[in-house]
């Protein structure tokens, strides 16, 4: 896959340098910036992976003018490679019963980042161009997976949290809901006590990007202290999205 304009290229990773490339990035942002951790970090090489990235596509987001550098991310998981697999990276926190269940092609988004330096820019669009036409080829009809706020206090995210849950809950058949075991309610503040410029501004670009298109939140979120993070888990259908909406996503998608 190759975005519209130079000097960004997308693709597929195809080899273990590619997936290298990969999780050097996701180490940049996830673990070096954000102050994540996990079993298989490998601070040594700088690698953030995981078991699951084997299971995974790779889409590769790459800097020509910079001799093809690896500036973005995303990892993608279809419903017949989970099946494959035997679950969803989500389901560690998350009970998909609602989306298994409506017999719609699925298709989970997760590790997406952007190297300092790319982001405010065009950068996103070239790889949600890619990401559009993945989509396409798959017919794939409903995207989830977890997106991640900084910090690990839930109390300090109260705003945005209800915010989220308030105004952008995920319609009953497809609402997702944190496990009962790690459930953190996102309802903190009543809806009217809710200061809506001071929660979108707690809200990470990435979820704001895929309210804009229409995406819901579920039900809970989950405090993942590894990772230092506190997790929303994002649904769209992407039947739903009106055409301004499509173009804004499609963006320099060759067909």
């Amino acid at each position: 896959m190759q975005a519209d304009q130079a000097p960004f290229s997308v693709r597929l990773a195809r080899t273990t340098e590619d997936l290298r490339a990969a999780q050097r990035l996701r180490y940049d942002v996830f673990v070096e910036e954000l102050g994540g951790d996990g079993p298989l970090v490998d601070h040594t090489a700088r690698l953030e992976k995981d078991h699951y990235d084997e299971i995974f596509d790779h889409l590769l987001l790459a800097d020509e003018a910079q001799n093809g550098q690896i500036v973005g991310v995303y990892r993608l998981l279809r419903d017949d490679q989970a099946r494959a697999a035997g679950q969803f990276y989500s389901e560690d926190e998350y009970d998909l019963t609602a989306l298994k269940r409506s017999g719609r092609r699925l298709m989970e988004l997760g590790r997406s980042c952007l190297a300092q330096g790319y982001r405010g820019g065009t950068a996103m669009f070239h790889l949600w161009a890619g990401l559009a036409e993945y989509i396409a080829r798959h017919e794939i009809e409903i995207l989830f997976g977890v997106a991640s706020f900084h910090g690990t206090d839930p109390r300090a995210l109260a705003q945005a949290l209800s915010l989220l849950h308030h105004r952008h809950l995920a319609p009953e058949p497809l609402r997702v809901r944190a496990l009962e075991a790690y459930y953190q309610p996102m309802d903190l503040l009543p809806e009217d006590r809710i200061d809506r410029r001071a929660a979108m501004v707690q809200v990470p670009a990435l979820i704001k990007a895929y309210l804009r298109l229409g995406g819901f939140v579920g039900d809970g979120a989950f405090v993942d202290h590894a990772f230092n993070t506190t997790d929303v888990c994002l649904v769209m259908d992407t039947t739903m999205l009106n055409e301004r909406q499509k173009s804004i996503y499609s963006k320099g998608v060759e067909r």
